[in-house]
C-alpha cells in the first residue's frame, strides 16, 4: 500500500516536531561530554552557572535570567556531593540575582575545604561578583568584568535613597522615603558585613591583604558608581582582588554550547578561524568553506 500526499504531510510534520527535541538532546550530550573532559583535566568538580537571556518561543518576549533559589538548591547539592579534598571550579556568566540565593551559594563555597576557583569568561555582575569574592582565585578573560554589589531597593540604589534624606530637610521628605532610607541603611550594612566575611575567609588561602579589605568594601558596596559599572581586570587587580588573567580554551568551548537564543536576524557574524588577511591556500576548519559565516552573540 502506497503513501498518499496526506500521509507524507503528516510524516513531514512528525519529523519536523521531533527535530528540535533531537537537537536539544544532541546539545545536552555535547555539554556533558565537554564538562566531563574539563573536570578530568582539572581534577575538580566543575559547576556552571550560566544565565542567557531567554525568549518565549511564540511571542518572542525577552526574559532576563538571574540567580534564583532553584540555582542555589542545585549548586548546594553539587557542593555537598563533592568530597572535601576535591577542588571546585565555578564557571560564572550572570548579571546577578536574589541576595538570599547568592549568599547561600557563597557561604557554601567558603566552607568547602579544598580550593575554589571562579572563572569569568565574560561578566559576573552584582551577585555574580559576590560569588567570585567567595573564591580563593578569580580567573578572568582579559576583557571580562565584575560589578559593584551595592544593594538595590526596587528600582533605586540604596545609596541614592540615603542621599535624598541626607541632602533634603527631613520635613520635606515623605514618610515612604524615610522608611526606604531606613531599609537602605540596613541593606548596605548587611552587604558590607557579608562581603567582609568573604574577604577575610579568603585571606588564609589567597592573597587579599588585610589593608585592602576595607577599601574593597568601600569600592563595591557604597554606590559611588552605578550598579552596572564594569570593573575591569585592571581595576579589580588594583583593588587587591586575587585575579588571574587567561582562561583555558575549554571554557570558551563550553560557552559555545550555551548560545544566546536567536529571536530573528543575527546581530554579529564572522568566519570562525584565525584572521589570515585574505591569503589563499590556508585550510578551513573541518572543510567548511570560507564563505559560510558563523553567528556569535554577546
Amino acid at each position: 500500500m502506497g503513501f498518499g500526499i496526506g500521509d507524507l504531510f503528516w510524516i513531514f510534520l512528525l519529523l519536523s516536531s521531533l527535530q528540535p527535541l533531537w537537537q536539544k538532546r544532541q546539545i545536552e550530550y555535547r555539554r556533558l561530554r565537554a564538562l566531563e573532559e574539563f573536570q578530568q583535566q582539572r581534577k575538580s568538580r566543575v559547576i556552571l552557572l550560566i544565565h542567557r537571556q531567554e525568549s518565549i518561543s511564540l511571542l518572542g518576549i525577552p526574559l532576563s535570567r538571574y540567580i534564583t533559589i532553584e540555582d542555589s538548591e542545585q549548586i548546594l547539592r553539587a557542593i555537598r556531593l563533592t568530597p572535601p579534598d576535591v577542588p571546585i571550579d565555578l564557571i560564572l556568566h550572570t548579571p546577578g540575582g536574589l541576595v538570599l540565593a547568592t549568599e547561600q551559594i557563597a557561604r557554601a563555597l567558603i566552607r568547602h575545604s579544598a580550593k575554589v576557583t571562579v572563572f569569568v569568561p565574560h561578566y559576573a555582575m552584582s551577585g555574580g561578583t559576590m560569588l567570585a569574592l567567595a573564591a580563593d582565585e578569580i580567573v578572568m578573560d582579559a576583557n571580562a568584568v565584575l560589578g559593584p554589589v551595592d544593594p538595590q531597593l526596587g528600582n533605586y540604589p540604596a545609596a541614592s535613597i540615603l542621599k535624598v534624606v541626607k541632602d533634603k530637610p527631613i520635613g520635606e521628605v515623605d514618610d515612604q522615603t524615610v522608611i526606604m532610607a531606613d531599609m537602605a541603611g540596613k541593606a548596605i550594612q548587611q552587604v558590607q558585613r557579608f562581603v567582609r566575611t568573604l574577604l577575610k575567609d579568603s585571606m588564609p588561602q589567597q592573597k587579599v591583604s588585610p589593608e585592602n579589605i576595607e577599601p574593597i568594601i568601600e569600592a563595591l558596596t557604597t554606590g559611588r558608581v552605578t550598579h552596572d559599572y564594569p570593573i575591569t581586570v585592571e581595576e579589580a587587580t588594583e583593588m587587591g582582588l586575587p585575579i588571574t588573567v587567561g582562561l583555558p580554551h575549554s571554557i570558551y568551548a563550553l560557552m559555545d554550547l550555551y548560545p544566546q537564543p536567536q529571536g530573528g536576524r543575527p546581530s554579529v557574524q564572522y568566519i570562525p578561524m584565525p584572521y589570515d588577511g585574505g591569503r589563499p591556500g590556508l585550510p578551513t576548519p573541518k572543510g567548511r568553506p570560507l564563505e559560510e559565516p558563523t553567528q556569535a552573540n554577546s
